[in-house]
């Protein structure tokens, strides 16, 4: 079933709307709250929540992308998630590591905009552009880093790279994230 079909679905309020989601996107959700929580029994629970969460905001939003919709939806509920596991014992896992990684290229937004949306758009924007002047191989690592928050070793394993090709690929895209958001007016 296209994408537009189970999105009506939703708004007809048709509860096969979750089952058709289910069955295309069930993997691809588990997947990404996969790679934050390190939990099959978690990721199960991110991806039902995915669904009531989308069920509450269809409509009114109507999604252009579903499977970006809907794993927004889910990588925001892990990291929720992983929030509340890690609460007592910050500095242990993946998150951590990753956030701190990208911390050296992104900017402290307290002093931007006031528009917060506006200033999502653009940011948005910008790192969109970002990642399309990527090469393939590191666009992926990238994704598999950042948004599905994979190890260097599992986008190693994934890809059948070395890791110091993974670390050397983070780093220089991590590079060329700055220089971008600088030039940009995202000062660091």
């Amino acid at each position: 079933m296209e994408d537009n079909q189970i999105v009506d679905l939703y708004f007809k309020r048709d509860e096969q709307a979750i089952t058709v989601t289910r069955d295309k996107y069930g993997r691809l959700l588990r997947s990404v709250s996969y790679g934050i929580l390190k939990s099959h029994e978690d990721s199960e629970e991110c991806e039902n929540d995915t669904y009531l969460k989308a069920w509450n905001v269809m409509p009114p939003q109507r999604p252009s992308i579903l499977s970006a919709f809907l794993s927004k939806i889910t990588r925001n509920l892990a990291l929720d998630r992983y929030d509340k596991m890690h609460a007592a014992k910050r500095g242990g896992g993946e998150v951590p590591l990753i956030i701190d990684e990208l911390q050296e290229c992104i900017a402290d937004m307290s002093a931007a905009s006031s528009d917060d949306e506006t200033e999502g758009t653009l940011l948005k924007a910008i790192i969109d552009e970002f990642l399309d002047g990527l090469a393939e191989d590191s666009r992926k690592i990238f994704m598999r880093r950042y948004f599905f928050g994979d190890s260097v070793n599992e986008i190693a394993d994934r890809f059948g790279f070395g890791k110091s090709k993974v670390k050397m690929s983070l780093q220089r895209a991590r590079e060329g994230l700055k220089d971008k958001l600088n030039k940009e007016g995202y000062y660091v």
